[in-house]
């Protein structure tokens, strides 16, 4: 089972989450059939955008994350709810590159040079658009740098992605933590030690470590508290309807010359590959409705 915990610690001046999603990396796999480089990278973003997802309150709240890099997989989109689901997609899932100088798989090589965006909906008029520049491409140093110089909340976030020689996903997880404005000098200190010394989220969880072992090994002496354990998953919400959604809204000329082709067309999900079919006569239904006041 996939999950995360939230957490407190040092009298609330810290606050924590960890993560494994092992069956979220893999789901996601099997969907795209993204390379191993990919698979690396979406599942990173993927572990980061649910913890995100569930620092959110509202029910209906939303969170999506893009990465928009120079790289050949060029892009990578999340999308997680207040819930604990989660979905995602590579722009081109079959990169293959060499491995970087510590002959582990060159996420940062394969994003590249870009924009980290990250959108909140939270049912208001607008959404909340934050954006920095990406770092190193290795997703965590991205998210690190970006709940920083975004949104002025000093944190730590690894993530990591252990894939088996079949190319099928060992393991993945990864923890957020954030400091508090009133954290002490001292807290602060200690913690970034603490943090310096772990040399990979890979490294831990290839040793079976849970997220709990997690937040302990990193937050041990600050005695943390479990504040809630939540189940996560991939999940897509895609749907016939949401397509024809989709279809209306590309415009009344764009289905016209559809129809005027005289095939059906047939439309997949980019979260989940799921394919979805529509005859012609289907398609002068919509074009029916997109012309009704």
């Amino acid at each position: 089972m996939d999950y995360v915990i939230r957490a407190t610690a040092a009298d609330e001046q810290i606050r924590a989450f960890a993560a494994i999603t092992k069956n979220i990396a893999e789901d996601a796999r099997k969907a795209h059939n993204t390379s191993p480089v990919v698979t690396a990278a979406l599942g990173r973003l993927l572990t980061g955008g649910v913890m995100m997802g569930l620092m959110m309150k509202g029910d209906k709240d939303l969170l999506t994350l893009q990465v928009h890099g120079d790289g050949p997989i060029e892009g990578l989109v999340v999308t997680a709810d207040s819930k604990g689901h989660v979905k995602g997609y590579a722009k081109n899932p079959s990169v293959l590159i060499h491995a970087n100088a510590a002959g582990k798989l060159d996420v940062g090589g394969a994003v590249g040079n870009g924009i980290l965006q990250v959108v909140r909906d939270l049912g208001l008029k607008e959404p909340y658009v934050g954006s920095c520049a990406l770092q190193t491409g290795e997703i965590g140093d991205d998210l690190t740098y970006y709940f920083t110089a975004s949104e002025q909340v000093p944190s730590a976030v690894g993530l990591g992605v252990l894939m088996d020689r079949n190319n099928t996903v060992r393991t993945a997880g990864g923890f957020i933590i954030q400091l508090m404005p009133y954290t002490s000098d001292e807290v602060i200190t200690k913690l970034e030690k603490k943090l310096s010394a772990i040399t990979s989220v890979t490294s831990m969880l290839d040793r079976g470590m849970t997220p709990e072992d997690i937040l302990q090994e990193i937050l041990g002496e600050f005695e943390p508290e479990i504040l809630e354990k939540t189940e996560v998953s991939y999940r897509c919400d895609c749907s016939r309807e949401r397509i024809e959604r989709a279809l209306i809204s590309i415009g009344r000329k764009e289905l016209r010359e559809m129809i005027d082709e005289g095939k059906g067309i047939e439309t997949g999900c980019q979260f989940c590959g799921k394919k979805y079919s529509f005859s012609v006569e289907e398609l002068k239904k919509l074009l029916a409705s997109a012309d009704r006041p």
